[in-house]
Formats: structure tokens, C-alpha cells, sequence
């Protein structure tokens, strides 16, 4: 993913409340959000292996942005999709299965996960992770609740939708396709050309290489039961596949 947010305790209805945007090149071929035979729902990167985003019937969930540092790519260094499959197939606290991940050495990267009780975050660029208490945080290309211009929208639209008791999975898709680019003014300065930055600002990145591929929502209720939506996206943003699941956290 390259952007994410997540409300923990605030939503009526939903204890947990994630929504996220994976921006790749779109050469790089994908599987849509389907069942893994090892028991969790997520999309499949078919170059390595890995995923950005996935949940499991026992309650676990992860998700993974890269840290944007062109300085320090590594172009050898192992795929960073590896790390979701790793957690999701971990038993120990979130804190801890996520401090091994990000204990190795390669390109930066963010994990965001959890289990039924937990929600926690992690970085190979941060010297800990942190159990994260109830709120709204955001994560994009940088470490947790760092105030990107497209950051703080998210966020903002997500605490709106939050606090309307009738609100739709639909309706937090919506808000994840916000596609307008930040005032220059507002830009982060993280190494890549300018034209690059105003690109990279938008929550939803419309480009004929490289932009949004998917945007995926899940909610999970007092009674563990989830909902979840992917939709795909063809490079000139238009809407071109659709996936929904429902099951209940602990189910086989």
C-alpha cells in the first residue's frame, strides 16, 4: 500500500475500521483479492510472491507501505511483500511478531497490523514498534501519522465518515479516491523530482505507468464479523473489477 488509514474505536458500529491505496506500476502483474490456501484473503503480487494487505479467519490482518527514500533503494534487496505473509501466519502479539519483521535489513518499509484485541505498528526505518490506543492514525510513504498533504486528507474524510453511524463500505472506498495533488507549497521533499512529488501527493494516483491499482476496505464489528471490498483500477483510473467478502474472525 501507499496510503492507509485506520480508525480503532471510533466508528458506532465497527470496532476496526481500514481502508488503503497500493500504488504500483501497472507491468507489474497482480492477482485480485481471493482466498489463500493458507487461510487469508488478500491480492497476490505475482512478481514475488508477497502481498500489501491481508486478513485472516483467525483475526489476524497486516499491511505493508514502502518507505519512499530513493537514496537508499537497494534494487537487489529482497521483496518487502513477504513481511504480510510472515505476520499473518505468526501467533505471537502483534508488537513482537512485528518488531522480528522489521528487525531485517532491506529497502524501508511499514507494517501496520493487528489480531482480534491488538492494533500495532512497525518500521525497519523506527527504533520500536508501538501499540497503537484507540483513534485515527494514517500511513503513507513515511513513518506512522507523518502530516503528508494527502495524510491529514484521508485522515480528516475518514474521522467524517466515522461519525456517521449509517456510513458504507462504498462510501469509505469514496473517500479513497481523492485524486487531487497538493500545493506545492505542502509537498514533502523525499528525493524524487518535483514533478514526481505533485504526482506522488494525490491520494489516488491516476498515471498510464504507474498509479493506484486497487483500493481495499475492511470493517470489523463487536461480533468479529468482517466485510471487506477491493476494487481494481486500470491506468486511466477508470474502475475495472470488484471483490467482497464477509466471514467472521475465528471461523473455518
Amino acid at each position: 500500500m501507499c496510503l492507509a488509514v485506520v480508525a480503532i474505536g471510533v466508528h458506532p458500529r465497527y470496532r476496526l475500521v481500514v481502508a488503503a491505496n497500493r500504488d504500483e506500476f501497472h507491468r507489474r502483474p497482480t492477482a485480485a483479492a481471493q482466498w489463500w490456501p493458507e487461510g487469508w484473503f488478500g491480492g497476490r503480487d505475482l512478481t514475488a510472491g508477497g502481498t500489501w494487505l491481508g486478513i485472516a479467519r483467525s483475526g489476524r490482518w497486516a499491511l505493508l507501505t514502502n518507505v519512499r527514500e530513493p537514496s537508499r533503494h537497494d534494487p537487489a534487496a529482497p521483496s518487502r511483500g513477504g513481511w504480510v505473509p510472515a505476520f499473518l501466519r505468526s501467533d505471537g502479539a502483534p508488537s513482537v511478531a512485528l518488531a522480528d519483521a522489521c528487525a531485517a535489513p532491506g529497502n524501508g518499509f511499514n507494517l501496520l497490523g493487528g489480531d482480534a484485541v491488538t492494533t500495532a505498528w512497525a518500521s525497519n526505518r523506527a527504533a520500536a514498534p508501538k501499540t497503537l490506543g484507540g483513534g485515527i492514525h494514517a500511513l503513507s510513504n513515511a513513518l506512522l501519522d507523518t502530516p503528508w498533504p494527502k495524510v491529514v486528507r484521508t485522515r480528516d474524510a475518514l474521522q467524517r465518515w466515522c461519525a456517521d453511524p449509517d456510513t458504507t463500505l462504498d462510501g469509505l472506498l469514496d473517500l479513497l479516491d481523492d485524486r487531487a495533488e497538493a500545493a506545492d507549497a505542502d509537498l514533502p521533499a523525499t528525493g524524487v523530482p518535483l514533478a514526481w512529488e505533485r504526482r506522488l501527493s494525490a491520494p489516488f494516483i491516476v498515471g498510464a505507468d504507474y498509479g493506484t491499482r486497487c483500493s481495499t476496505a475492511f470493517t470489523v464489528d463487536a461480533r468479529q464479523e468482517v466485510e471487506l471490498v477491493e476494487r481494481s483500477f486500470a491506468p486511466d483510473g477508470r474502475r475495472s473489477g470488484e471483490v467482497r467478502a464477509r466471514f467472521r474472525m475465528g471461523d473455518r
